[in-house]
Parts: structure tokens; C-alpha cells; sequence
């Protein structure tokens, strides 16, 4: 039996081993190259196939387009006849409409300042009977108060008054309690600060808004000097 280490069979060895790698690179270099050939054949007749279609598409959208232009420069025309026509009609009824409504607009003016003067002397009836009676009791609250419980009345800026309590606090019959308060374009009363401040003044300002009580107002913010100064 020859050895494994014999010089002749390890040759054999590897020449029979070569020659195998070389069919089958030869195989397989044979069956690629035949592979590509189909492929670009394949791919020859995909290419022509498709400028074909390209070829035909192009010709039948330029017949399209050809006919879509012919067809919309007639439309234009036949458009701006029209147009010119709409012009005419819209020009004229323009003129009309606009007589009518410089008409209708001098009619409504006209009402609106019937209604404008009318309802400003309502309005001005109206706050001069609020203020009238505001005032009357202004003036009523104010004798009363200034009669029994040393209250004064100033006149500060604007249409503002300053309300000044006095004998609030026993210790000190002397010491100064007032609130600012106006009258607005409504004749609603506004109270506008307290000192020392109230915390519930904005109560009593809403308050006296509803029943128009000035005299209860008076006495309630008396009230809450006095409860003050007791601490």
C-alpha cells in the first residue's frame, strides 16, 4: 500500500484536485456568461418594448394637447364675448344699484339720527332724574348722619367725594374715617377706596347698586369702620 507521505500520490492528489476546480470553474463560468447573454437579450427586447410604448404615448399626447389647445382657444373667444357682455350688464346695473343705495343711505342716516337724538334725550331725561333723586339722597343721608353721627362730606377732584366719619372710636373720638365715591355717566354709584380699607366693600358697593338705598349704605360702612376699630 503507498504511504500518504509518498511524493507520487501526494502529487496525484493534488493535480486530480485542480483539475476538478478547474471544470467546475468551468461550469460555472459557462453557465454564467450564458445567464447574462438571456438577461441582456431579455433586457434588449424590455428596452425596445418600452420606447415603443414611450414613442406611441408621446404621439397621442401631442394629438391630445393639440386638440385641447384648439378646443380652449375657443373657449377663450367665446369667453371674452361673453365677458365683454357681463361688463356691459354689470356696468349698468352697477349704476343703478349705487342710485338706490346713495338713496337708501340718505334715508338711513337720516333715521338713525331721529333715533340718535331721541334716545340722547331720554338718556340725558333719564340720568338727570337719577342724579336728582342720587343727590336728594345724598342730601338727606348727609343731614342725617351729619346731625347725629359727626359725619362730613367733601368735594375733591373731579366729581369725586370723600365721606368722613368721625367718632368711630371711643378712645379716640377725634380719629378720621372716610371712602371716595362718584357718580358715573349712568348714575350708578362707584365707590372708589375706604381707609382704613373694607374688605367687604365691593358687597356693600353692589349692594346699594340694587336697592338704591344711600342712607343703608352709610350705616353699613359705619358699621364696618366701627367693627375695625374695635381691634
Amino acid at each position: 500500500m503507498a504511504s500518504i507521505t509518498d511524493p507520487t500520490l501526494s502529487d496525484w492528489f493534488t493535480n486530480t484536485m485542480e483539475e476538478i476546480r478547474n471544470k467546475l470553474l468551468i461550469q460555472t463560468c459557462g453557465e454564467i456568461i450564458d445567464t447574462t447573454v438571456e438577461l441582456c437579450q431579455s433586457h434588449k427586447q424590455f428596452v425596445k418594448s418600452a420606447v415603443d410604448t414611450c414613442v406611441k404615448k408621446c404621439k397621442d399626447d401631442e394629438t391630445l394637447f393639440e386638440t385641447i389647445q384648439t378646443y380652449k382657444r375657443g373657449l377663450e373667444q367665446k369667453n371674452a364675448v361673453m365677458k365683454e357682455k357681463k361688463n356691459a350688464i354689470s356696468e349698468l346695473v352697477s349704476d343703478i344699484q349705487r342710485k338706490e343705495m346713495q338713496k337708501d343711505d340718505i334715508i338711513q342716516k337720516m333715521e338713525r339720527l331721529r333715533e340718535e337724538q331721541a334716545k340722547r334725550r331720554d338718556l340725558i331725561l333719564s340720568q338727570n332724574k337719577a342724579n336728582k333723586n342720587r343727590l336728594k339722597n345724598l342730601n338727606k343721608a348727609k343731614q342725617v348722619f351729619q346731625d347725629h353721627l359727626g359725619l362730613e362730606i367733601r368735594k375733591i377732584s373731579g366729581e369725586k367725594l370723600q365721606f368722613i366719619f368721625r367718632n368711630i372710636n371711643p378712645a379716640d373720638p377725634d380719629s378720621v374715617y372716610t371712602f371716595t365715591m362718584g357718580i358715573k355717566e349712568d348714575g350708578i354709584y362707584q365707590i372708589m377706596s375706604s381707609d382704613p380699607p373694607i374688605e367687604c366693600l365691593p358687597v356693600l358697593e353692589s349692594k346699594l347698586q340694587e336697592t338704591n338705598n344711600f342712607s343703608a349704605f352709610l350705616a353699613n360702612v359705619r358699621k364696618e369702620f366701627v367693627s375695625l376699630a374695635r381691634f
